[in-house]
């Protein structure tokens, strides 16, 4: 859009005769910034951005008037208001048709026509359930209140134009546009443009734990071109206008641009903004301004509280429920037709009848006087003890010790409340491969340069003894640690000393803790992938070959006699210059956490020794400096390493000064190279402290650790440059240009430096072996060059393959150089633009990576090793046995994947793999047309492309359900979601996902169950899920004890609810026979409301929460039980009829045998109905007790209060209330019945012939496993 707007513009400026600049020009010299005339911008899109000026410069005007629309700073996370609650909380609780249904009936009740008894009483039950969850909002709308209070009463520093200074403000009273200044650990109010800091290269670390729960620090830059850095900050200078996207919810991106009063606009990034809820670390000062603010920020649009989903099992709830309406309307049908013909065919009637209401109309009466007294048929309270259980089973759930993490301290999140039954369910999982399966903890194994391998067999065997001692300390036992007792270094700054607040707590830690925390200040972070040199053990010819580099006095051959070669030297050098240069590495000591290289004790190498060391190594690339003087050379190598790192820190060692022999350099050399491990010990007992490093991803530090085990150390990193000390040379400054990060699009990440020695402009450039290659260039020339090209690459290849099948992890390693200046100047004019762009910004971009990323040179590849997390193979084998099928979906290479899929035993040696690699739709269609059962299917991005397609989806499921398993290599975050909602959609299965980074995040929204792994990826993956937990391993209990006692106990709990309710309600419907079908009823109306409201609603709560079955172990240890669940039908259609007839079985037994056992006597309604009463209460909880498989002293507790509750509110009612149940009196009733004996025959006798078909069928052989 910004390009057709400039087209446009530049297009009415040439017929205008305007010979000004456009919508861009690049300034003089080497471009670093847009220019732009100041009356010639586009005009502003209206809907997609937004301006923000100074609150308080000279904009006032326009400030006004574009910042009425920006919301103030003040959150507020509550639903109601003291005069909203009421109208608003009965809104939103008539949105459950059943309490619509509940209010109809007691408003129904009013009418006298239908009245079936006090109007007062038919409101009890309704009232009851919406003043529980009334009073339930209540209590967390207060919660939500305070906490909001306590945010919104923080202080900040903002600047007032009026004082000259800050002054103190609460964050509710920030606004867009004010300057805000921030202190070290101290939280960020709002998302702010990072506009100063007080660290001299003008950089800020921030950390997002509060956001997304990463504690490792993220690094973010001042607005580049600001005349404030560097100077007295002076705010009443600051007249700029900036022109950003409207606030959205995406915590990766930013977009905008800055425009000085001359014109001048600067792109704005992610790295320039300052998120809300983030914590400023190891940077003393900052000044912000504010762009969004309250809940136009990123941290508020992103706060979704916890995933609501509907479960399985509900919706199968919801049909039972439609299921007894219908029931509910046929007894109501029944009795108003008895009603009718009864009346017509009554004659001269012995008592008083309404004459004048015709049969019909007096049936339609009956009709709606049975709905009122039926109205227990419809549980109104199973959806309120449905949300108690499942309370229950979170509970349970999250304090289970196996469970937790010692080592992260972490238990297990249940962030959706309400589809644990689901978990019980699971068909088909879909899991990641790295960070999910292994431990994403990435040590560096081997290498290859130049197309010769190097194993590092030394270093394998470390790490055969690391993983046996890491295993031996797995099996010890862990206690479960307090979940607030996991605060870590991450709430205390290493330099600064200022105390912080939680905004997950708002609470201050007590002084113990944090003196405690003071006085031990080094922890290691738990997401800052800090895995030490120390684990890389160099190998023996790769150093062999580094100890010529650091003895420029020995001849070089051309590699054929076993001495290196002057070109493979070249490749050796910028493979680990790359590896130490290209990532977003922070570097730190413990003394030093401010990233600030320590002063040199001992001068840099002049440029002349550069120049004379590596003419004497015969480099060509380097020939360039004997033709360029240090003036000449832009960013000199020693002028820029003396202006950024004034105190640059050098190796300890020193060349010799001895001078060339003239030796010809391809001439084989017979001296012995020096030690080359003897040196490094000399660097590192020179070096007083170790360097830390904290890196955004796990291949990022395994990599740079690399480097550094062979002498290449990154030793200071600056948003302009980085100081990188080389074997046999010491410190060097790399001017760094420009980075252009990691996304999943183009699978690779790129560092445009000058290089130090020659100048010129390189490109360093590391990405996933499929893109890199296709990339690397063919050399035009000599036939000798393009021989060893193809040598390397093909080489290269090979050990790519061979990594693959050892499942280690590759990256390609390349660079391009640029050999005239005017190639990079274009590019950047043209990046440049893309950065200061806001619409199509992110396509703008990829183009201008692409344009740069090609041509490459192949140096070599890396593979990394990632252990597999421990009990791997022994869940996906449970799983596999509990009849879970299991794909893989991975972006790795098919080598691997397999590789990994085998260590897990998700293959089996003698299973035949199925391998799908096409390039074409037809080649696709005919894999995907094939039907081959026990297969396992590994197919690659590009054929799974075709397989998703329309017209091949139904094949591509026809094969993968005869497969035994699917492995997805090479796939795309996309693919990963579409793979899972086809299997979803189209089989009607329940699915579950699991993944440990952001790549994952759409397949974990996708399935029925997400899981995320709080891994080495940061929390996004965490932050998706339904439920998260910390180890692959947790999933086998997860699923096969919890989710199997979830589901089991929650299907017998809603069966139990409805056969309960239906068993009391037909005693009511046969008592109509013998009444006329008049609405009358055999018990008093409160006895009728409360008997499931209050009498047997406890038992079901308690045996949906602690009922067990089996126990845990042997549900561990027979997987197949899982299955069993399942297959044996607990809750399905048939299972609801069986409990629906039962239940008429008992109603008939509970109200007949009373019937013929008092036929004859003089009994009242209420004599007559006290023993069906009592007998109906013990038949409901003892039917309960032959249910349950397990009884504790809490069953028999609650079992005991529910029956004596019942006894004791008959009694009181019968012995006080005399007027409470007109026209009948139950004075003295239930007190004569229960001093008879017969009553005591009667219940017995009924209790017995009700549940003695039940007995029978639980307690069969074939009906005892379940």
């Amino acid at each position: 859009m910004e390009r057709l707007q400039w087209v446009q513009h530049r297009c009415r400026q040439l017929l205008e005769g305007n010979s000004g600049r456009g919508w861009y020009s690049a300034t003089d010299g080497l471009p670093n910034k847009t220019s732009l005339d100041a009356h010639s911008s586009p005009q502003r899109v209206s809907g997609k951005r937004r301006t923000v000026f100074a609150r308080h410069g000279p904009h006032q005007q326009e400030y006004e008037a574009v910042s009425k629309s920006y919301q103030g700073n003040k959150i507020r996370t509550t639903k109601y208001s003291l005069l909203s609650f009421l109208p608003k909380n009965l809104f939103e609780q008539l949105h459950r048709l059943a309490n619509v249904y509940f209010i109809f009936l007691a408003a129904l009740n009013f009418v006298p026509v239908v009245e079936a008894f006090q109007p007062q009483i038919a409101l009890a039950p309704i009232i009851l359930v919406l003043s529980m969850t009334a009073a339930k909002d209540i209590w967390e709308d207060y919660r939500r209140f305070k906490s909001d209070h306590s945010i919104n009463s923080l202080l900040c520093h903002v600047y007032s134009s009026k004082q000259k200074a800050y002054f103190n403000q609460r964050w509710k009273d920030v606004r867009v546009g004010d300057f805000v200044h921030l202190s070290c650990n101290e939280i960020i109010p709002a998302d702010m443009l990072l506009l100063y800091s007080s660290d001299p290269r003008g950089v800020c670390y921030i950390e997002t734990a509060n956001l997304d729960g990463e504690t490792n620090l993220k690094q973010r830059q001042v607005v580049s071109d600001l005349p404030l850095q560097g100077a007295e900050l002076s705010l009443e200078s600051f007249h700029c206008r900036v022109e950003c996207e409207n606030p959205n919810n995406d915590l990766g991106r930013f977009r905008g641009y800055m425009e000085h009063p001359g014109g001048v606009r600067v792109g704005l990034h992610n790295n320039n903004l300052l998120l809300r809820s983030c914590t400023v670390r190891n940077t003393e000062t900052v000044v912000g301004m504010v762009v969004y603010a309250g809940h136009e920020t990123k941290a508020m649009l992103n706060n979704s509280g916890p995933r609501y989903k509907r479960s399985k099992l509900e919706k199968h709830l919801n049909t039972d429920i439609l299921w007894c309406v219908l029931l509910l309307i046929i007894m109501c049908l029944t009795a108003a037709i008895g009603h009718g013909l009864w009346l017509n065919n009554l004659k001269d009637p012995l008592f008083q009848v309404d004459t004048e209401t015709s049969p019909a109309l007096a049936g339609f009466y009956v009709f709606w006087t049975m709905i009122i007294v039926l109205q227990v048929l419809i549980p109104i309270s199973l959806y309120v003890s449905i949300e108690i259980v499942k309370l229950g089973q979170i509970y349970f759930i999250h304090n289970d010790l196996a469970l937790y993490n010692k080592q992260l301290d972490s238990r297990i999140q249940c962030r959706a409340l309400n589809i644990t039954e689901d978990l019980g369910q699971i068909q088909y999982l879909f899991s990641d491969k790295t960070g999910t399966l292994t431990e994403n903890k990435m040590v560096f194994r081997r290498c290859s340069i130049y197309g010769v391998e190097y194993p590092h067999e030394e270093n394998a065997r470390r790490l055969e003894v690391y993983e046996a001692e890491k295993n031996e300390e797995a099996g010890r036992s862990v206690t479960l640690k307090s979940g607030c007792s996991g605060k870590s270094l991450s709430c205390r700054s290493l330099s600064c000393h200022r105390s912080s607040v939680s905004l997950h707590t708002l609470a201050a830690e007590s002084e113990e803790e944090e003196e405690e925390q003071l006085s031990n200040p080094i922890h290691p972070r738990t997401n800052a992938f800090c895995s030490r040199a120390k684990e890389v053990v160099p190998d023996p010819e790769l150093v062999r070959k580094l100890n010529w580099f650091c003895s420029p006095e020995l001849a070089l051959s051309d590699g054929s006699s076993g001495t290196p070669s002057s070109l493979e030297l070249t490749y050796i050098t910028d493979f680990f210059l790359a590896l130490a240069i290209c990532n977003s590495v922070v570097v730190s000591s413990p003394s030093q956490p401010r990233h600030v290289v320590l002063e040199a004790r001992t001068p840099l190498k002049s440029l002349e020794e550069f120049k004379l060391m590596f003419q004497r190594l015969s480099f060509s690339p380097f020939t360039a400096l004997s033709t360029l003087s240090p003036p000449q050379m832009k960013g000199s190598p020693l002028s820029f390493t003396r202006r950024l790192f004034a105190r640059g820190k050098t190796g300890s060692f020193t060349p010799t000064n001895s001078t060339t022999d003239g030796s010809d350099p391809g001439q084989e050399s017979n001296l012995e190279p020096p030690d080359l491990r003897r040196k490094e010990v000399d660097c590192e007992s020179d070096t007083n402290e170790e360097l830390l490093y904290e890196a955004e991803s796990p291949d990022e530090a395994a990599l740079v650790h690399a480097a550094q085990a062979y002498s290449c150390t990154l030793r200071g990193r600056s948003a302009e440059g980085l100081l990188v000390d080389l074997p046999g040379i010491g410190s060097l400054a790399v001017q760094l240009l420009h980075i252009l990060p990691f996304d999943s699009n183009r699978k690779k990440m790129s560092v445009v430096v000058r290089h130090p020695l020659t100048g010129r402009v390189v490109v360093y450039t590391k990405g996933a072996d499929s893109v890199i290659m296709d990339l690397a260039e063919t050399p035009k020339g000599n036939c000798r060059k393009k021989e060893i090209y193809s040598h390397i690459r093909e080489q290269t290849q090979i050990h790519l393959d061979g990594y693959a099948r050892e499942g280690l992890r590759t990256l390609c390693i390349a660079k391009k150089v640029m050999l005239r200046e005017e190639e990079y100047e274009v590019w950047l004019k043209g990046q440049l633009l893309a950065e200061s762009s806001i619409e199509n910004r992110e396509e703008l971009l990829l183009e201008s990576a692409q344009r740069l990323e090609t041509n490459l040179t192949l140096l070599g590849t890396t593979g990394i090793v990632d252990r597999l997390q421990e009990e791997v193979p022994e869940t996906i084998e449970a799983l596999q046995r509990a009849g879970i099928k299991v794909w893989i979906l991975t972006g790795d290479k098919k080598e691997t994947a397999i590789n990994i899929a085998y260590a897990c035993k998700l293959l089996c040696p003698n299973d035949q793999l199925l391998t799908a690699s096409c390039g074409s739709k037809v080649s696709g269609r005919r894999i995907v047309a094939l039907f081959v059962a026990g297969f396992v299917l590994v197919i690659d991005g590009r054929t799974l492309d075709w397989a998703l397609q329309e017209e091949l989806k139904s094949h591509f499921l026809e094969l993968s359900q005869g497969c035994k398993a699917v492995i997805c290599c090479r796939s795309t975050p996309l693919q990963k979601s579409q793979v899972v909602r086809l299997v979803r959609d189209q089989l009607g299965v329940m699915t579950l996902a699991v993944g440990d980074g952001a790549n994952d995040v759409s397949m974990i929204q996708v399935a029925d169950v997400g899981i995320g792994i709080s891994g080495q990826e940061g929390m996004q993956a965490v932050m998706s899920s339904d439920f998260a937990i910390s180890r692959f391993k947790h999933l086998r209990k997860l699923l096969l004890v919890h989710g199997h006692l979830c589901y089991s106990r929650l299907a017998n709990m809603i069966l139990y609810f409805i056969y309960k309710n239906v068993m009391y309600v037909n005693l009511l419907f046969w008592y109509q026979f013998f009444c006329g079908f008049s609405g009358s009823v055999m018990t008093n109306a409160w006895v009728l409301i409360l008997f499931n409201l209050l009498f047997t609603s406890v038992p079901p709560l308690i045996y949906g929460v602690l009922d067990q079955h089996m126990p845990a172990d042997t549900l561990m240890e027979l997987p197949e039980l899982y299955q069993a669940v399942q297959s044996s039908k607990v809750y399905v259609p048939y299972v609801f009829w069986i409990t629906v007839l039962d239940a008429f079985y008992q109603s008939l037994v509970c109200f007949f045998v009373p019937y013929f056992a008092l036929a004859g006597s003089s009994v009242g309604v209420l004599s007559f109905g006290s023993p069906i009463n009592a007998s109906a209460l013990l038949i409901i909880l003892l039917h309960q007790v032959i249910e349950s498989h397990t009884l504790t002293w809490i069953h028999v507790l609650v079992l005991v209060l529910s029956g004596a509750s019942y006894f004791g509110f008959v009694l009181l009612f019968g012995a006080f209330c005399v007027t409470c149940s007109p026209p009948t009196n139950p004075v003295g009733v239930e007190t004569l019945e229960m001093s008879q004996p017969l009553f005591y025959i009667i219940c017995a006798l009924t209790t017995v012939t009700a549940l003695l078909p039940r007995y029978t069928h639980i307690h069969t052989p074939s009906n005892t496993l379940l």
